[in-house]
């Protein structure tokens, strides 16, 4: 089995060498020259065997060796609980077909966990002896997911009990949404442990919506993601809905609007916000904007990007994407491009699916992803 796995990769690899080696050197200076032979990796649904995952990942023009934590590899449950990663699929395609609001939560959630201290699973704890929520942090109030998370535990703990993490639930979920929703299949690792503890204060610094360019890079920066990397991971924001409070700020009121703001746009979004020239009545219950409001199947990704360049960017922080020539150069890339963003897209979940991973003598499997013991 293991000389298998091990021919596998080789044959990865060379396919990779060949399929990249006549791609432009160029490509990370100039996006917009590049044009993406790559075929986006296919989930096999057919089958219950894991998703074939790989120990590297790769450049436009070379394979590069992705440094993994030794904990994480291929086929980690292939022992203990092959079953697992079919589980994960299984279950998160079944609620979804009576409850499709679950994928972008569950892609939220494996940002909101990772970009806090690693994929930990950190974020699923509630308040209970001793720990400090992260679910009580400003940025994860609306957060959802976490229901989800538990029914595919579960299940898990049927099948193999105290074998499968939490942290490793909430990232193959992750990559089942993506799927959900148009977006590529990623090659993932597996063996994360879970935390002992939480950390709140750490949460309440996650990028907000209100988040200017600098502030953005800074964050992402001190993660380790580089400019093209953020701007592909925020293409996740083709999916799912936001309450108007996150840009109400945007569309004017009390004040005048944000000029950046498309006019036609604006004014698109106060109608569907119930915002006019006026303060709102305190007693409206708050609407909420889809984030794909040209309607499901126009293309994960691309049109999120193409609206940026017609300032018709939701989110503040969305259309400060194009306030630099640097990210400017991607998002008109990305646009232009549904390849180039699918796999710059795989490979920035890839990354952050791998952030500060716990071992087993830093974490464990915890049992219940709600609490330590």
């Amino acid at each position: 089995m293991k000389f298998k796995k091990h021919l596998f990769l080789v044959f990865l690899i060379v396919v990779l060498i060949i399929c990249l080696k006549n791609q432009n050197a160029e490509t990370n200076r100039n996006p917009s020259s590049f044009s993406s032979n790559f075929e986006t990796l296919k989930s096999s649904q057919a089958g219950k065997e894991s998703f074939p995952t790989s120990p590297f990942t790769f450049t436009d023009n070379k394979i590069e060796v992705h440094v993994l934590p030794e904990s994480l590899r291929y086929d980690y449950y292939g022992e203990t609980c092959p079953q697992a990663e079919y589980i994960v699929r299984s279950t998160v395609r079944t609620l979804h077909s009576t409850r499709p609001s679950i994928a972008p939560q569950l892609l939220r959630l494996v940002f909101h966990d990772c970009f806090v201290q690693g994929c930990d699973a950190s974020v699923l704890l509630d308040p209970a002896n001793g720990i400090e929520s992260e679910k009580e942090a400003t940025p994860n109030l609306l957060l959802k997911g976490d229901d989800v998370i538990d029914v595919i535990k579960s299940k898990l703990e049927e099948t193999c009990p105290g074998v499968v993490s939490c942290a490793d639930i909430i990232v193959l979920a992750a990559r089942e949404s993506v799927i959900l929703v148009g977006g590529p299949f990623y090659p993932l690792t597996t063996g994360r442990k879970d935390s002992f503890i939480a950390y709140l204060q750490i949460a309440n610094q996650l990028p907000a919506p209100t988040d200017d360019l600098p502030k953005i890079l800074d964050k992402f920066s001190s993660k380790g993601f580089k400019e093209w990397e953020v701007v592909s991971l925020l293409g996740s924001h083709s999916t799912g809905v936001i309450h108007c409070h996150f840009f109400s700020d945007r569309l004017g009121g009390a004040k005048d609007p944000d000029p950046s703001l498309n006019t036609e746009f604006l004014n698109y979004l106060r109608s569907k916000c119930n915002i006019s020239q006026t303060a709102p009545s305190p007693a409206q219950e708050e609407p909420v904007i889809k984030m794909d409001y040209k309607g499901p199947g126009n293309g994960f990704g691309t049109i999120y990007y193409q609206s940026l360049l017609q300032s018709k960017g939701i989110l503040f922080s969305d259309q400060q994407l194009t306030e630099s020539e640097e990210t400017a150069e991607w998002v008109e890339a990305f646009a232009s491009d549904a390849k180039l963003f699918r796999l710059k897209f795989c490979r920035s979940m890839m990354k952050l699916s791998t952030l500060g991973v716990l071992n087993a003598t830093q974490g464990k499997v915890r049992l219940n992803c709600r609490r330590v013991a």
